[in-house]
Order: C-alpha cells, then sequence, then structure tokens
C-alpha cells in the first residue's frame, strides 16, 4: 500500500500589532519584519521562511512619554540616549528634565538608525520637508 505524499507546508507569518494601527499603515509596518533576501539563481528578494512569530506586550511598568531632547552617548560597548524635556526658560535660559535612559548595542543602535531613516523619508514624502533650526545642526548638542 502506498502512503499519500506529503506537500511540503508553507510556513505562515503571523505579526500582530495594535487595533489603533490602520489597515494600511498595518500592512506597511509589517513588511519591514519581514527580511529579504536575494537568491543566489535569481537576484530577486524573496522572505525569510524560517521567520519566527512576533508576539509584542508591554511590560507592567511600560509607558509613552513626549520627548524634545534627545542627548547620546556612545561609548565602544554600547549607545546610551537619555530622553528629556526642554523647557526654555528665557532667550538665554533653557532647562532640560531627563526621564529616561535607554542603553542600545552597537547592533541595534544601527537597526534604529535604518528604521528613522526609512520613516522619515516616508514622513517627508507625505508632509514635506523637516525642517531643522540651523543652530541644532551637527557639530552642536541636538536637543
Amino acid at each position: 500500500m502506498r502512503e499519500p505524499q506529503s506537500s511540503p507546508e508553507k510556513k505562515r507569518v503571523k505579526i500582530s500589532l495594535p487595533t489603533h494601527f490602520g489597515k494600511e499603515r498595518r500592512r506597511a509596518s509589517l513588511e519591514r519584519f519581514l527580511p529579504r533576501r536575494k537568491t543566489r539563481y535569481t537576484g530577486i528578494p524573496m522572505a525569510n521562511p524560517n521567520q519566527p512569530n512576533i508576539k509584542l506586550s508591554n511590560t507592567s511598568d511600560y509607558r509613552e512619554s513626549y520627548a524634545n531632547s534627545v542627548q547620546i552617548r556612545v561609548n565602544v560597548w554600547d549607545f546610551f540616549l537619555v530622553f528629556g524635556t526642554l523647557l526654555q526658560q528665557s532667550e538665554t535660559q533653557v532647562e532640560i528634565q531627563n526621564f529616561q535612559g535607554i542603553y542600545l548595542s552597537p547592533q541595534q543602535a544601527k537597526a534604529l538608525l535604518g528604521i528613522l531613516q526609512h520613516n522619515v523619508a516616508g514622513y517627508e514624502s507625505a508632509f514635506g520637508e523637516i525642517k531643522l533650526d540651523p543652530r541644532m545642526m551637527p557639530g552642536g548638542p541636538v536637543h
């Protein structure tokens, strides 16, 4: 008696995003989680078949805050981002109240750079160029 041949199963990747994301925004956000690689034969990117299921959850101490100041300190082992709120006391006096410091590995810092570049480019294509105060250009502190 012949056993039925099993067809190779395609693995499906399920990534859930919060429901407040619109359908199109969810789809666009999910695309960045699907790594692409070129095949040896065609040079066409293909999805990584070993992509794990990703479950997002918030810890009990999760919070969202507004920051208009980010300071970065770098050493050989990590990047340290300090988030705060900048308060202009007078024309010559500025106060920054820091509220959160986050350590990132160099690899995570580079991944964050890529995600930020991609999202800033999308924002600018939708809403126009983001203008920066010339006093805050590289070479001096950016708050």
